[in-house]
């Protein structure tokens, strides 16, 4: 059976879209990735660990998260 012939797999195919709490996520639509809310960059959601509950926004890294954060609260990003 291909990967096409499988309905759950099927399901889990392209973007995702989640609902970002404190802790973990909740999936809205089912997807295999997320988009980085700064770069577009795909985020594979087993590799998703920088988000904003208050933004609902994903973040590739750190970095990204930490610019994003000051950009968002007026301060000078690094």
């Amino acid at each position: 059976m291909s990967q096409t012939d499988n309905p759950f797999e099927a399901d889990f195919s392209g973007e995702a879209i989640l609902e970002f709490g404190d802790a973990d996520f909740i999936i809205l639509k089912p997807g295999a990735f997320v988009r980085c809310a700064v770069t577009g960059d795909p985020i594979a959601l087993t590799d998703l660990r920088y988000w904003s509950v208050d933004d609902q926004e994903a973040y590739r890294d750190s970095i990204i998260a930490t610019r994003r954060w000051a950009e968002i609260n007026g301060e000078r990003g690094q």
